[in-house]
This record gives structure tokens, sequence and C-alpha cells, in this order.
């Protein structure tokens, strides 16, 4: 990813969260609920890649298979480095995308009037709780509760948007 396309890609985000209203009451769909989840994953999997590619980068130890090796001088921070930069800066992006979603992730969560939707809504998304976890934190012995719940609150007049 050259400079340009990192700011042209920044540039993208800031207006689209520009053209993001902010108001709390806008419905949100089930897909903008798991987006969070998604970008999460996404980040970790980044910064593994990362943490892999410096190793490879700065690794000290010869590897002695008992082949023999071609002459000459390989660079290997040269060689990874490029692939660093790029992977730093796409994460970077993605921590920003992170910070604005889970914002508006709270936003929307703080608008529920009913307090045990709230909490089934903030331990899903922002805690990734699986359903079974919740029923467990929220006093029921049935997963399916929970989640039945949530998928009428969703349903509802309220949150039109599927």
């Amino acid at each position: 990813m050259t400079k340009k396309d990192r700011q042209v890609a920044g540039a993208t985000l800031a207006d689209n969260n520009a053209a993001e209203p902010n108001n709390p009451d806008r419905a949100m769909s089930a897909r903008d609920l798991k987006n969070l989840y998604y970008l999460k994953k996404e980040i970790k999997e980044q910064q593994r890649r990362i943490a892999e590619l410096e190793s490879a980068a700065t690794k000290c130890t010869a590897n002695i298979s008992g082949m023999p090796s071609g002459k000459g001088v390989s660079d290997k921070v040269g060689k990874y480095a490029a692939q660093i930069a790029d992977l730093k800066a796409i994460l970077d992006l993605n921590l920003k995308k992170s910070f604005y979603e889970l914002n508006r992730l709270t936003r929307y969560i703080e608008s529920i009037e009913d307090s045990e939707m709230k909490l089934i809504f903030s331990l899903r998304y922002i805690q990734n709780m699986r359903w079974h976890e919740i029923a467990r934190a929220i006093n029921y012995q049935d997963e399916s509760v929970p989640r039945k719940k949530h998928s009428r609150f969703l349903k509802s007049d309220r949150n039109i948007r599927i």
C-alpha cells in the first residue's frame, strides 16, 4: 500500500464517518452489530502476521540443514520491511475503524431502554460472549432465552433494519 493509497483510504474512512449521523436512536442492522466482532478478529490476525514478519526479519540463528547454501548476503530486514510497513498501515486504519465502530455501538446500546436488553447486547457485541455464557451471566439455564430476546428486539418496530 503506497502512501497515496493510505491517504485515500484514510480520507474515505473520514468521509464515511462524517456522513454517518451521530444519532444514537438510529437502528443498527445485525450486520452492523457483527461488524465490530469481525474487525477485532482481523486486527488480531494482522498483529500476529506483523509479529511473524518482524521475527523472520530479525532472526539471527543460522539454518543448519546439511544442504549447501548459496553464496552472497541477503538482507532479511529489507526483504520484509515493505510488507511490515504495509501491514502496519492497514492495521492502523483498522484500529481507527474499530474505535469508530465501538463508539457507535456503545451509543446504540446506551439508547436501549430495557436494562436486560442493554446487558445482552453489551455482553454479546462488546465483550464477545457466546450465547451460553450470556445466559449464565444473566441467570438463565437455557441459552436460547437471551438469543430469542435479542432476535425479537432486533425485529421489533423500533429496529426495522435487519
